[in-house]
């Protein structure tokens, strides 16, 4: 058995504490705030969206980075998985659209409630109002190490003549942990440490990239960090009119001059800044870089407000609304096509006087009024902020992480675990995923 620690106790946390305690180690779970699982709290509105029920290899095109990495992590712990352990847990569950996973009463609290009773069951002990100040580690210094890293550069030939047999290989862990320092001065001794730390996003919940700072401390390499899945900065001052629409059943095309960069089809919402919903959220996934580097820092983005029609049934639909009143004002007709809110907007981007007569109405009036129906267009002028976002892109190089077991490569029991790596994807389930994955393969790994 192992004393094993276990640095913050969101999702990742409470998985790997659950596991590392059901295979009867000495589990701490560490958590600075008063309660475990507040980020967990907020996500998916309140509702949590627990995973995806995709099959195993569907969870890697809505990787984001590094999608091979996570493929022991994926396959030892899967979707499938995750919904059976919430289950023996007590949490039933539904599937909505999309394969979004979600507790059938809406309510993360029962997702939390459910990690903490498993891990009370377990015999993991949670620490609260605990903030971990260092990390700590020594040289490796047994002959079983020495004689592994013998035998390694022996059996590769690497030193075959050169008199160097004997020096460790980078492969072969140099140092390893001996405990935690908490803030307050006290040294907490373990034989391994689970960082699970989150990122840097919505930091009121307690991520405030104190696992960066362990990494770096440690000598590893932390890649830079931006804020993803964020809403969207718009530049025409009639969005903000539209403040709180929200439209289902949209199509979305986001386009560098005439270079299509992203296309997607779902929900989103206007709001005083811009646009944001789970298609937007996915979208700034795919183009913060792009858009960093775009002729003026902008990108155009059009909406097509009614993708389940063609051109030209949605001509034919409009001409059907002309014909019932060829004698009415432009105004008085168009309404029936469009929330109430969005209606002037039209009005306004159409190129239709208001008050024109229908009988009046040009086709080519008509032709004009329906591009702007099929692609409503807006400009984008940034992303959202660390506190708007719900991930964080960036983190802990996975490059310096055992993929088959999550420990650190040079670092003997030195574990990381879920958004504090550099491992991110689009919205539905996926990130909350790879917390599962990822944490159960620690746990399991010590």
């Amino acid at each position: 058995m192992s004393k094993v620690i276990i640095i913050g106790g969101g999702a990742a946390g409470m998985m790997a504490g659950v596991f590392a305690a059901r295979n009867h180690h000495e589990v701490h779970i560490l958590e600075k705030n008063e309660k475990l699982g507040k980020k967990v709290f907020i996500t998916g509105k309140g509702r949590c969206n627990v995973t995806n029920a995709c099959d195993t290899e569907e969870l890697f095109p809505a990787m984001m980075s590094n999608p091979k990495f996570l493929y022991s992590s994926f396959y030892s712990f899967t979707p499938q998985d995750v919904m059976e352990f919430f289950e023996k847990a007590g949490v039933p569950l539904k599937v909505e659209r999309g394969n979004r996973v979600f507790p059938q009463s809406d309510h993360s609290s029962d997702i939390i409630r459910a990690l903490e009773r498993e891990l009370k069951k377990a015999g993991a002990k949670i620490h609260l109002h605990t903030a971990v100040q260092e990390i700590v580690k020594k040289p490796v210094t047994d002959s079983a190490n020495t004689l592994e890293s013998e035998a390694t550069l022996t059996e590769s030939g690497s030193d075959a003549g050169k008199g160097r047999k004997g020096k460790k290989s980078p492969d072969i862990p140099q140092e390893k942990i001996t405990g935690v320092i908490l803030t307050d001065g006290t040294f907490m001794e373990g034989d391994a440490v689970i960082v699970a730390t989150g990122g840097f996003s919505y930091q009121s919940t307690g991520s405030t990239g104190d696992g960066y700072r362990f990494a770096r401390e440690l000598g590893l390499k932390v890649t830079d960090i931006a804020p993803s899945l964020v809403p969207l900065k718009t530049k025409e001052d009639y969005v903000p009119k539209l403040q709180g629409l929200s439209l289902k059943n949209t199509g979305l095309t986001i386009k560098n001059g005439k270079k299509v960069l992203y296309e997607d089809f779902g929900e989103m919402m206007f709001t005083h800044f811009g646009v944001t919903g789970p298609m937007i959220l996915s979208a700034s996934a795919h183009i913060g870089a792009k858009l960093a580097k775009a002729p003026n820092g902008e990108l155009s983005a059009y909406l097509d407000l009614k993708p389940a029609l063609t051109r030209e049934q949605l001509d034919a639909r409009i001409l059907r609304e002309f014909e019932t009143g060829p004698n009415k004002q432009f105004k008085n007709v168009i309404g029936v096509l469009f929330p109430s809110s969005l209606t002037p907007v039209m009005l306004e981007l159409g190129g239709i006087p208001a008050e024109k007569k229908i009988h009046d109405i040009s086709r080519e009036e008509r032709q004009h009024f329906i591009d702007l129906i099929k692609a409503f267009p807006f400009t984008i002028t940034g992303m959202g902020e660390f506190k708007e976002a719900i991930i964080t892109r960036g983190g802990v190089s996975v490059k310096e992480i055992n993929p088959g077991t999550m420990e650190v490569k040079k670092i003997s029991g030195l574990y990381f675990a879920g958004e504090v790596l550099d491992l991110d994807a689009v919205t539905g389930g996926y990130n909350l995923q790879i917390a599962w994955s990822t944490a159960y393969l620690a746990a399991q790994a010590i």
